[in-house]
């Protein structure tokens, strides 16, 4: 069944009015009718089960059949500090880990970062194209809720935004003993935040691992084989996913 996310603004106790894109998608890409069901979420994890009343020419007007809590979410709240990558792979990135469950991706740059974002302007456009995707990613895989994409971070301003997460890891190369990676997600059930640095190509510099360290940051490490950044957290996110899932 067709899914759209709301504001909350716009769910009254009976109806529930839809605007933007949305509706040109309804009218002319779905070509969607009155009386045709669909789910109509609030995007922080509650979904109803609507039916369409009456469709206009900016807005779509839907009775609200009932309502039930999104089971598709994680019980912990998973943000992933991705060190910026190189031409269009953040987008992919962005996606695939909305679809296995991220609940904030904090884009990071770093001292390997290849790619710099001056530009305040450029910054809210890739800002804006990259939440665009993870609303995509968030429709598709039937998300309670849609991942927020955090504005770009320095490194040392991402550590201090991580401080509080109960458990912070950072996939490293030189890492040792999967045994203690196993032993770290095998105990991750029941965790209320887990914070997951990703350096970019060429991975951190030494310094930036041992300040993470000093943040409370664990090294783990993912295998023998060198992981490419647009792998290195999706690899550790369906790891992580995996124990979590109820």
């Amino acid at each position: 069944m067709y899914r759209f996310y709301v504001d909350e603004a716009n769910i009254n106790k009976d109806y529930i009015l839809i605007e933007g894109s949305d509706v040109n998608h309804i009218k002319n890409v779905l070509r969607l009718n009155p009386k045709e069901q669909i789910i109509v979420c609030d995007g922080k994890g509650k979904d109803y089960n609507c039916i369409i009343e009456e469709i206009r020419k900016d807005s779509v007007l839907v009775n609200i059949i009932d309502s039930t809590t999104n089971e598709t979410e994680l019980a912990t709240k998973i943000y992933l500090f991705q060190g910026l990558p190189k031409k269009d792979k953040m987008e992919w990135i962005i996606q695939k880990a909305v679809e296995l469950g991220v609940y904030e991706i904090i884009p990071v740059s770093t001292k390997r970062t290849i790619v710099k974002i001056s530009d305040k302007k450029k910054e809210r456009n890739k800002l804006d194209r990259w939440q665009t995707i993870a609303t995509s990613a968030a429709k598709q895989s039937n998300r309670g809720i849609i991942p927020s994409i955090y504005e770009v971070l320095t490194f040392s301003d991402a550590l201090d935004y991580a401080r509080d997460l109960e458990i912070k890891l950072i996939p490293y190369e030189n890492a040792k003993g999967i045994e203690a990676t196993r032993e770290i997600i095998h105990n991750l059930k029941g965790t209320k935040s887990i914070g997951i640095f990703i350096g970019p190509e060429g991975g951190f510099e030494e310094d930036e691992v041992d300040r993470a360290k000093e943040q409370g940051f664990a090294p783990v490490t993912l295998g023998r084989r060198i992981l490419r950044t647009e792998t290195a957290g999706l690899a550790i996110l369906s790891m992580i996913m995996l124990e979590l899932e109820d």
